[in-house]
């Protein structure tokens, strides 16, 4: 229960910090994008304070042994920059660029957005779907 209310309390912390920045609003993410445009550079404060609020708490989470509620820390162990990396980065690049949502403020958008953040969401599972159909194919087919 400790576990779950933890993430419940900062799920809704960082959605709340996406609704006050308006990174929920994708006409202010599309005007953060237009540099050639009437670039609007507010998301830059947003983004140097995340920055900085990351950079600090990294430096006091890993004096500890082990994370509040659970077991241990869950790091990534791959440092290699891969195609399956290089696709999913440009993919998400592409799909932030046209709509103006990336997942997290889409997901907090649910709940404040009109048709077009469903339609988005519901875009981003099918993406997941074949996504996994398609790395499921891959390795079946590697294994063969």
């Amino acid at each position: 229960m400790k576990n779950f209310l933890g993430s419940f309390v900062i799920g809704l912390l960082f959605g709340l910090g996406l609704v006050v920045s308006m990174m929920v609003n994708p006409l202010k993410v599309l005007a953060f994008l237009d540099v050639a445009g009437a670039w609007d550079p507010s998301l830059l404060f947003v983004m140097g304070a995340a920055l900085a609020v990351t950079f600090i708490g990294y430096r006091l989470v890993f004096k500890r042994t082990a994370p509040l509620w659970g077991a241990g820390f869950s790091l990534p162990t791959r440092r290699d920059v891969d195609q399956r990396l290089l696709i999913g980065a440009s993919l998400f690049g592409i799909g932030w660029g046209l709509v103006g949502f990336c997942p997290g403020p889409a997901i907090t958008a649910l709940a404040v957005g009109g048709m077009e953040v469903v339609y988005f969401g519901l875009a981003m599972v099918f993406g997941m779907i074949v996504t996994r159909f398609i790395v499921h194919r891959r390795a079946q087919s590697a294994s063969a």
